[in-house]
Formats: structure tokens, sequence, C-alpha cells
């Protein structure tokens, strides 16, 4: 595949589970170990050294080091370091360049949406150490439906929203599940190269009921295709 960004979205807490099912701590570790297990299954051995993977914050690195990144030859970086105005919402941020390495060939990003700063250090990274090279960037459970649905108000924060115009676009979605409850519940669906697909769940499987080729909104699922099917 020749896209150089790609996102992976899927639920930690249960394949029907939605965001925010499960404790915020317990939905990052689960995925870690999705993380762990994607590496295992596509990556080769010899790939691990070339292979970058950036968490939120440098105690998420240690972490990691201590469970299931242990013992391999990962790279495991930071994005974002706390100050000392963290309760407040101020981190600083750590410039790419000087972490990203010549023989660095995929970096893998983890979570970036606790804080709204990770995303934007992520475009850095992207212009920086991916653009122009033959580098790939994947992000894993960004989020990133926050930033496309206007979660974040444009007003306040304006490089946040600017992302729908700048970097979302030239990215490709390789594997997304996001879960709709409710009588009318389903979930939308992707896997590379197929289409985008709206599957309706019934008591034993799940019927598509809508598919094409581009990513519709949430809300034009939940309130168009989920409530008409």
């Amino acid at each position: 595949m020749g896209t150089l960004l790609q996102e992976i979205e899927f639920p930690t807490s249960g394949l029907a589970s939605v965001p925010g099912d499960g404790e915020g701590a317990t939905e990052m570790t689960g995925s870690i170990n999705m993380i762990r297990e994607f590496c295992d299954r596509l990556l080769s051995p010899e790939k691990a050294r070339t292979t970058r993977i950036f968490f939120p914050e440098a105690n998420e690195v240690k972490y990691a080091q201590k469970t299931v990144f242990g013992g391999t030859y990962f790279k495991l970086d930071y994005l974002t370091k706390p100050s000392l105005f963290e309760d407040f919402g101020f981190f600083e941020r750590v410039k790419m360049a000087d972490r990203v390495k010549t023989e660095d060939e995929l970096f893998l990003v983890a979570y970036p949406y606790f804080n709204v700063n990770e995303m934007l250090v992520v475009e850095e990274l992207y212009k920086e150490a991916v653009v122009n090279t033959d580098r790939k960037l994947i992000i894993f459970n960004g989020e990133l439906d926050r930033i496309r649905s206007g979660y974040y108000p444009k007003f306040f924060y304006p490089k946040l929203a600017a992302l729908t115009e700048t970097l979302l676009p030239k990215m490709e979605t390789v594997y997304y599940i996001h879960n709709f409850k409710g009588q009318k519940g389903g979930v939308l669906f992707r896997c590379y190269p197929g289409p985008w697909q709206v599957l309706r769940r019934t008591r034993n499987r799940c019927i598509c009921v809508h598919q094409q080729e581009t990513m519709p909104s949430l809300k034009e699922v939940a309130l168009n295709i989920l409530a008409s099917a």
C-alpha cells in the first residue's frame, strides 16, 4: 500500500463497545496490547529495529517497556512532555526532528487523543519525517472522529480544526470499526481496500445495509442510513 499516512481505529473494550465504555487507562492498555499483536503479525522481526512507536508521553513509554514491549527491539518514544502546569492542560512539545533517526522506516502513533496537542505533534512528525520519504506513519486509535465531527470548536482550537483540511485528507483509513448503540444501532466498518460499509446488528450476525467508496459522517450514518434501514 503506497499511502504514507494511515489510520487504524477499533474498539478496545469489545467489538460491540464504543469509546468511553471502558475506563480510560483500561482502553489505553487494550490499545497497547493490540499494537503489539499488530507488530507481531505484520512486521518481520528484523523490522523491529526500524520501527519507532510513539506514545502520548514518557510515562506510557515506561509502562510499555515493562509490559508488552519488554525485551523487544522496537524503538519506543513519546510525543509530549508534561510541564509544571500539567493540571491546567499545558504540555511541552517534543521536537520531532530530534527524535527521529535515519534508520527509522515506520512510525506507529498510539492513541494521540488525550491532549489536543498530541495530534498537532503528529502533524509535525508527518511533515518533518514522512513527506518526501519512503517512510510510513500509522495512527492507532487516535479518535480522529472528534476532529472530523467538529467536537473541538474551531474558535478555541483553530490549529486542531485545520487538520480536517491539511492532514486528514492525506490519510487512508485501512481498518475501522465504529459502533452505534440503541434500537437502530449498527456498525460503520471498513477494511482496506474495500468500501465503507454500514452494518445492521441482528441477534446472531451483522447485515450490510449500505456501502460507499468514501467515508460517511457519523451523523449521516446514525440519522439517515441506520435510521431508515
